[in-house]
């Protein structure tokens, strides 16, 4: 039958005719290239040598010079030899001459360019004629082969020429594209240089990669220096290499960036514009593994094409002597060429992924530190979201590289198993074609559904982590306020959606998988079907073949769901990263600036807004005009716009930002305030004494160089604050922005700053600072003062007193807080120091290097070493059904195998082995059989997909549950020392791991391991000599896996725990880009991020290296082992083995190394991965908090009735080897009465608060309130029955109500009222939505006085009889203070009030002042009869308060 491909194969006598022609083309473009090179030398000279000498000695490789010499030679002996032994045809010498005279030319002028050229885009032509030389050689390769098929091929040396031809070309094309990359060097495509060394002189270690010759390379022996080190030692970070330059975050992202503006000018990115410029910045490695995966599908195809030509040598019908040897290399050298190819497809693919994660990373990070605040609230992108996209969607990328090539690979498959189909069965293989198409349309409703489920699952996963990472940010106010069980109910219902998503998606998936799993069969049976109609005999020979075909196709169609499923994932998550990079960013152009000007800044009629989709401006026809050098003063009442309006100017000029709500980055003291600044140490020391720092270092254990905790929990809000003021300080800029510094400072720490910075240091800089201390505003050269948003007055302090009400309101609101202060006590000043709020962390501090001297608060995560515990893989299979489903799974996979192998031996028994034979069963028995155990085949892999599907989605949900269960439930020290990033790690990255990557590659490692078992037992029923072979291979595969695992498994350690300071940066960024943007630091942040990217990718690069390090030895050994099983069975005598069963067992054996390599590296990869499991198991073995509730011990509902609070000998640590912060106090706080507790820094107010609250526990002595001990009840039955306003108010995202009453225990009457008493009513009644009005995250768009104003509110509808103030005046101003203080009077007349204050105001009208000092009790009694008392401290104190505030009026007068 004739061969319908026949007309693609050009006939041999064309063949030279046409390489003669491209030689001569060649040739020709060379001659012009010489002579315009010649001539531009001569033009340039100078120029041309100081390029020739820097930039040729590393721009062409040795290696390929001598490639083109060797060709050059062979050629010429070819030639040689056809004219004298062969006499071949003329056009064939002229072909070999020519070819020879062609490298020889190319190799002269390559040499040349050392000496005499420096022209770029040559190389790049010649590549192309490189990439047509391989082609047309694999082309050429072809109709050998296809002549040999048809015994018609007469020259052996022209096999021999075309194979050098395909292997030089190849080569020549790999070194095209293996180019390291210069550092700092960025070109385009056509002006790339040929192939150039790594030049970089960088002081970090740089991968062997980057160094590693040709044989390194293509072994991947440039890993074996860092696997043996895990052999020797457990790897930490230090001994892994850093990537090449040309790999590293800042380079990848000036070439993605310059191909993303080049491409898109208007920023309005689409998906496919984004995929472009990704590929476009690492187009290299992708063409890479594009060429190794073309290779490797070709290479896996000789094998079946020969398999009909091996059972019929095996059946004694031989063409030429030793054709079994020659079969057997010919096997040898494609699976060798298959394993090679194979792994640096990978190796390559994975180093694309890497490159395209940190690209992706970076203009994340980016575009979020431009965004302005309407494009995250009103726009829905909340900081959760955001870090979802960094978190989940980039590192979804890095995955889709594994599988981006499969598509084309699946249809060039296709196209070569029917080609070879045909070859065995003719037109019965023209059913496969539409059985295959039938496949591919079954799944499509599938494919369309899975896009779908992944859509909504990560939206529901976005929700899930905003409000994830909402919740740990304010986890002390959630167990201060009882609180923690509600938000973690919340946060499950939105895991139960999530899991709903789930749960469609992975039961679409093993639905999908079931139909594609059973494709081969299907297809088969079509195939063989058709032959019986047809009346076309089956021979063994043919059925082995297409067995082998659809053997190899197996392992694309079964990944196939997989791929289905990550190409509809980063279809998603590159839409998802789309729409986020195409929100607007902050108008830059929108400030004019001069290069001089009288006026250091000038509002002119301004309409400002935080959403340009509000119809009603925040700030209304603002105008005010300031010169260089003023001190300008901003005033007014709660939400009047005063942080609005200087957030509004923080686009002029050089200015320094100091937010209301500090904002520390983690890391020492000295970096916060240096923020990128070098070092100057005079005025470092000359800022430190401005802002009365020393002291506060100096109760550090590391002084500055103490590591600040996450937000600062380590320090009081006081130094917190200060430590911003420092920071402003150290940049020396022009203008500073001050958001009301001072209200977390006690009254005579803030006259000291505001005299040491506002009127010292910065006496000659523009100043503009909001304030609510009205002693503060005579100094100011210009008075705002604020209401509704628009400016109602403007002048000097004695210019506007009488010219309106509105600054006459807030004067006067002060006048009558002094009024309460006796001031006969004026006169005793006072050198002692402040009421600063306690350093509530420093005892934690002490803790820590009590128990490692020179140890930090924020130690490094955690990792375990040595291998996964079996008890994880025990502890995570027993989450689901306690692990009974797992034999189940095992048993119907054992079962699928057996009648899979005995429907292939059905097939091979009953078909002869040649046409002579006589068949013992008729065809109709012959496919109903094989239909019947295919069909049993095919329920065993529906039952163990969906059995799967199930224990994965039911062991995702209980760890999920148990870990978020066991954070919740962890007491404050936890999350104290535990940055939020490392939990949001776990509930991010590690749960998706859990999600969706484990229950498949368990699946897929019990798959491959039954496999190998089934194909073993044929090899060796085979020849039972095979078995020799088998046991040294699979010892030295154990030895290599144990060799290799101990690197890997700490690499992949080391990664994830790289990934929680990414994610930390990442998040806390976020929360301070206000900041970030205010000193212009946004390029530091960027290269800080930039850093974290390479150190994620260096890691996870020689982790994905020593994955191919091992799978390239263990797939050499199977082919080897393949080959000498072969060498057995072609060695014995003829009618020694059934060439049928023969043929069976070498078609298994075709994919042994496959499997073997895929099994070894699965199981590396599964304990990896398992890794995430086992971090998320530690989180669940964390310590918790005692009992929430006690049913034996629980109190009256009516408790406390009097509010009496008892205690006794109280003694309180922060750890069993740490000294007592609190030294037996013993006091009582009568029911009813108001008490104010005072004390120096580290006296330890917060922790009595703390102690009272149970968020410490005390070491001995017992606190009763009412007579109950309040360690005999549970901790909601404790926290629910008191009230606290802390000093940093919180909102939540939600509504007002839901901020209000977060329990919904109230109704809409009694919020409203709550909302009246503490002056939000009317406020609340404004907005359209009233009750339900929106609330973003962190409440940012509620200034910080309402917010507090908020947290009043909650006391109010909670009526507890026990009421703690923790500043909670400290960011209103003086008239909304007596306000406050008026309705605390009124509403908790008969309860217990516990104050801590900075303000006098606030303590004075008590009825007990508590002074402690160094933990003991110093002073205790009301405030008159301390008053009387001259030389009592707290009489000391409201004399200097007095003092203070007085002298300030008095000289404005």
């Amino acid at each position: 039958m004739e061969n319908p491909l026949d007309f693609l194969l050009i006939q041999p006598i064309y063949l030279p005719l046409l390489s003669f022609f491209l030689n001569m083309v060649l040739l020709l473009i060379l001659f012009v290239s010489w002579v315009y090179n010649k001539k531009v030398a001569c033009e340039n000279s100078d120029d041309f040598m100081a390029k020739r000498s820097t930039n040729m000695s590393s721009t062409f490789s040795k290696l390929v010079v001598m490639c083109c010499v060797s060709l050059s030679v062979f050629y010429s002996v070819l030639s040689l030899l056809s004219c004298v032994r062969w006499h071949s045809n003329v056009w064939t010498l002229f072909d070999l001459l020519l070819a020879a005279l062609t490298w020889g030319t190319i190799s002269m002028y390559l040499r040349g360019l050392y000496i005499d050229s420096h022209e770029q885009k040559l190389p790049y032509l010649l590549r192309v004629w490189w990439v047509f030389y391989f082609l047309i050689s694999c082309y050429r390769l072809v109709v050998d082969f296809a002549l040999y098929k048809k015994q018609e091929l007469v020259s052996v040396h022209n096999v021999v020429s075309d194979l050098v031809g395909v292997c030089a070309g190849l080569l020549l094309c790999c070194s095209c594209l293996w180019k390291k990359g210069e550092e700092g060097e960025t070109t385009t495509l056509l002006e790339e240089p040929f192939l150039s060394e790594n030049e970089g002189c960088d002081d970090e270690v740089t991968t062997h990669f980057s160094k590693a010759g040709f044989l390194s390379l293509v072994s991947f022996s440039w890993m074996s220096p860092l696997v043996t080190l895990g052999n020797e030692k457990i790897i930490d970070s230090n001994d892994v290499p850093q990537v090449d330059s040309s790999d590293r975050a800042e380079n990848l992202f000036r070439v993605f960036r310059s191909q993303l503006e080049w491409d898109d000018g208007v920023r309005r990115i689409t998906t496919f514009k984004l995929v472009k410029a990704l590929f476009l910045s690492v187009w290299r490695d992708i063409l890479l593994s594009f060429l190794f995966a073309f290779v490797s599908t070709m290479s896996c195809y000789v094998a079946p094409y020969l398999m009909d030509s091996f059972v019929q040598y095996l059946n004694g019908q031989r063409q030429y002597k030793h054709q079994g040897y020659v079969l057997v290399t010919v096997f040898f050298v494609a699976k060798l060429v298959e394993c090679q190819t194979r792994r640096h497809w990978y190796f390559r693919g994975g180093k694309a992924g890497l490159g395209m994660k940190a690209v992706l990373v970076s203009m994340i990070y980016e575009k979020g530190l431009t965004l302005p605040c309407h494009s995250k609230q009103g726009q829905g992108q909340t900081s959760g979201e955001i870090i979802n996209l960094m978190a989940v969607d980039a590192d979804r990328l890095d995955a889709f590289t594994w599988f981006m090539h499969d598509p084309w690979i699946l249809v060039l498959q296709v196209s070569l198993a029917l080609w070879i189909l045909y070859n065995s069965l003719g037109l019965g293989s023209v059913a496969a074609f539409p059985a295959f198409i039938l496949v591919m349309l079954a799944n499509y409703p599938f494919a369309k559904l899975e896009d779908k489920f992944q859509s909504n699952l990560m939206k529901s996963k976005d929700n899930r982590m905003k409000k994830t990472s909402e919740v740990l940010l304010n986890m002390r106010i959630l167990k201060l306020q009882g609180w923690e069980m509600k938000f973690l109910s919340k946060i499950l219902d939105l895991r139960q959606v999530e899991a709903g998503w789930l749960k469609k998606f992975v039961y679409n998936s093993a639905a999908m998988s079931s139909v594609l799993l059973t494709a081969p069969s299907f297809i088969s049976a079509t195939a063989f079907g058709a032959c019986v109609l047809l009346k076309i005999p089956l021979e063994s020979g043919k059925i082995l073949a297409a067995l082998a075909i659809f053997q190899i196709l197996q392992s694309p169609i079964y990944k196939l769901p997989e791929t289905i499923s990550m190409f509809v994932q980063v279809k998603v998550s590159l839409g998802r990263i789309a729409s986020f990079l195409c929100l607007d960013d902050l108008e830059k152009d929108v400030v004019e600036r001069l290069t001089y000007s009288e006026m250091a800044l000038e509002v002119s009629n301004g309409c400002f807004s935080w959403d340009n989709s509000s119809s009603i401006p925040t700030l209304r026809e603002v105008s005010f005009e300031v010169s260089h050098g003023m001190n300008v003063a901003v005033c007014g009442t709660v939400g009047s716009g005063k942080s609005s309006l200087l957030s509004s100017i923080l686009g002029f000029g050089s200015k320094a930002y100091v937010a209301q709500s500090p904002w520390i980055q983690s890391g020492k003291v000295e970096d916060n305030i240096l923020f990128g600044k070098p070092m100057e140490r005079e005025w470092y020391q000359s800022v430190l004494e401005a802002c009365c720092l020393n002291k506060d270092l100096e109760l550090l254990p590391f002084h500055d160089q103490t590591v600040i905790g996450e937000r600062g929990i380590n320090l009081s809000g006081g130094q917190k604050q200060r430590i911003q003021i420092a920071r402003a300080l150290y940049q020396d800029a022009d203008i500073y922005l001050f958001d009301d510094p001072f209200s977390a400072v006690d009254a005579h720490t803030g006259s000291h700053l505001f005299k040491e910075v506002i009127l010292g240091v910065l006496k000659d800089k523009t100043v503009i600072y909001v304030t609510h201390q009205v002693e503060f505003l005579p100094e100011a050269d210009l008075i705002l003062v604020m209401k509704d948003g628009k400016i109602t007055q403007a002048g000097r302090y004695n210019e506007i007193l009488d010219s309106g009400t509105d600054f006459m309101e807030l004067v006067g609101a002060h006048t009558d807080a002094l009024a309460t202060v006796d001031t006969y006590e004026q006169g005793c000043a006072s050198s002692e120091s402040t009421t600063n709020k306690e350093d509530k962390e420093a005892p934690k501090l002490e803790k820590d290097s009590g128990n490692k001297p020179r140890g930090q608060l924020v130690q490094q995560e955690e990792r375990e070493k040595g291998k996964v515990g079996f008890t994880v893989y025990k502890k995570y299979m027993a989450l689901a059904y306690g692990g009974a489903v797992i034999p189940i799974i095992l048993l119907v996979q054992i079962l699928f195998q057996v009648l899979d192998i005995g429907s292939n031996y059905w097939m091979t028994w009953v078909t002869p082995v040649s046409k002579d034979v006589e068949p013992p069963v008729s065809g109709f028995t012959l496919i109903l059989v094989y239909v019947v155990l295919a069909i049993a085949s095919s329920l065993c892999i529906l039952v163990r997909t969906l059995l799967v599907s199930m224990t994965g989605f039911k062991m995702a949900t209980e760890l999920f549950t148990q870990m978020h269960l066991r954070v919740f439930r962890a007491s404050m020290s936890f999350f104290d020392v535990t940055p939020m990033g490392r939990i949001l790690n776990r509930a991010s990255t590690d749960q998706s791991v859990v999600d969706l990557r484990l229950p498949g590659q368990f699946a897929y490692a019990a798959v491959a391991a039954i496999n190998i078992l089934g194909i073993m037992g044929v090899m060796i029923q085979v020849a039972w000599l095979v078995l020799i072979i088998f046991i040294p291979v699979v010892a030295a595969s154990s030895w290599y896996r144990q060799y290799y695992i101990s690197a890997a498994r700490e690499l992949a350690r080391l990664a994830g725990i790289s990934r929680s300071p990414l994610v930390h940066h990442f998040s806390e960024t976020l929360s301070g880009v206000t900041t970030i943007r205010s000193f212009d630091q946004e390029p530091r942040f960027l290269s800080d991020i930039m850093k974290l990217s390479d150190c994620l990718s260096r890691l996870t690069f020689h982790s994905t290296g020593a994955t191919e390090w091992l799978c390239f030895r263990l797939e050499l050994l199977s082919t080897i082992t393949f080959a000498l099983s072969l060498v057995i069975v072609v060695s014995t005598p003829e009618g020694t083995v059934n060439p049928s069963f023969a043929g069976l067992a070498i078609t298994y054996a075709l994919n042994l190394n496959n499997l073997q390599s895929n099994l070894v590296w699965t199981l590396c990869e599964l304990e990896n991965k398992m890794i995430s499991v086992e971090r998320m198991l530690q989180y669940i073995d964390i310590p918790s908090e005692p009992s929430l509730v006690i049913e034996s011990t629980r109190p009256e509902k009516s408790w406390p009735s009097r509010g009496e609070i008892t205690i006794s000998n109280l003694q309180v640590r922060y750890g069993p080897h740490l000294p007592m912060v609190l030294h037996g106090l013993t006091c009582t706080f009568p029911g009813g009465l108001k008490t104010g507790i005072v004390g120096r820094t580290g006296c330890g107010k917060s922790t009595l608060i703390q102690t009272l609250f149970r968020i410490v526990e005390p070491t001995a002595g017992e606190i009763r309130i009412d007579g109950i001990d309040i360690l005999t009840i549970g901790l909601h039955d404790l926290r629910s029955r008191l009230s606290i306003i802390p000093q940093d108010p919180t909102m939540f995202e939600g509504t007002v109500r839901s901020n209000l009453d977060p329990l919904e225990e109230y109704s809409d009457d009694q919020i409203w009222e709550a909302l009246d008493k503490c002056q939000l009513g009317d406020e609340v009644r404004k907005k359209e939505l009233k009750l339900d009005s929106s609330v973003s995250e962190n409440g940012q768009n509620w200034s910080v006085g309402q917010r507090q104003l908020v947290c009043l509110g909650r006391v109010l509808l909670k009526r507890s009889k026990v009421l703690v103030l923790d500043e909670a005046t400290a960011s209103v101003d003086t008239a909304t203070v007596n306000l406050i203080q008026e309705t605390l009077r009124q509403h908790f007349r008969d309860c217990t009030v516990i104050t801590i204050a900075h303000r006098i105001s606030s303590v004075i009208g008590s009825d007990m002042v508590l002074l402690l000092d160094q933990g003991l009790i110093k002073e205790h009694d009301s405030p008159g009869r301390l008053l009387e008392d001259k030389s009592s401290s707290f009489s000391k104190l409201v004399a200097e308060y007095t003092t203070s505030s007085e002298s300030k009026f008095s000289r404005s007068c």
